[in-house]
C-alpha cells in the first residue's frame, strides 16, 4: 500500500490538538521501532530511547495498544512522529499513570505539555479513572514545567527522591 507525502489525516481514534495528533501505536509502528524499517513519517531522531522501551514492553501488554493506551505524538504541519506519550494501565484506586518523550530535535515547543494535557484529559474519560499521575526526579526540571505547564498539581505522597504531580482536570475551569 503505497502512501501520498502528505501528511496523513487524523483518524477519528486520534486526539488532536492545536498542533498535535496523538496516535494509537500499532503492531506495526512497534516493528519498526523495534527491528525497522524506519518509517518516512518519522523525524530524524525519532525513536528515542523511551520509544524503544515502550515498543518492548507493548508487546508484554497488549492493551496498551487500545484506546486508552500508548500514542505517538505526531506534529500536525509536517505529519512527522516526534515522540510518544502514554498511559500504564491498568489504574490503581482511580489513578492512572502517563509517561512522555519527545525527541530532542523537538523539545523546547511545548509539545510535550500540549500532549500530556489532551492525554490526562481523555483519560479522565475512562471508567474509574479520577486522577493522572507522574512521577518526575527532582533532576529533570524540564520535565517539572512540562507537568505544571499541562495542569498537573504536585503531590503531597511521593517515593523518596520522586516528585508526584497529578492530573484531575479540575483546572480546567480556573481562569
Amino acid at each position: 500500500m503505497s502512501h501520498s507525502s502528505s501528511p496523513p489525516a487524523p483518524s477519528r481514534t486520534d486526539l488532536v490538538t492545536d498542533r498535535l495528533a496523538l496516535r494509537p501505536w500499532t503492531g506495526a509502528d512497534v516493528g519498526a521501532v523495534l527491528s525497522g524499517p524506519r518509517a518516512d513519517l518519522w523525524a530524524d531522531d525519532f525513536p528515542a530511547e523511551g520509544d524503544r522501551v515502550i515498543a518492548g514492553l507493548i508487546g508484554e501488554r497488549p492493551a496498551w495498544l487500545g484506546e486508552h493506551g500508548h500514542r505517538l505524538v505526531v506534529e500536525r504541519e509536517s505529519g512527522l512522529a516526534v515522540g510518544s506519550i502514554g498511559l500504564f494501565w491498568p489504574p490503581a484506586e482511580g489513578a492512572l499513570e502517563i509517561g512522555y518523550g519527545i525527541v530532542p530535535s523537538r523539545r523546547g515547543r511545548g509539545y510535550a505539555s500540549e500532549a500530556a494535557r489532551a492525554l490526562a484529559g481523555f483519560a479522565l474519560t475512562a471508567p474509574g479513572v479520577r486522577t493522572v499521575t507522574a512521577e518526575v526526579e527532582p533532576s529533570n526540571p524540564a520535565s517539572v514545567r512540562v507537568l505544571e505547564k499541562a495542569g498537573f498539581h504536585r503531590l503531597a505522597a511521593a517515593p523518596e527522591g520522586v516528585l508526584r504531580y497529578g492530573f484531575t482536570g479540575a483546572d480546567r475551569s480556573e481562569g
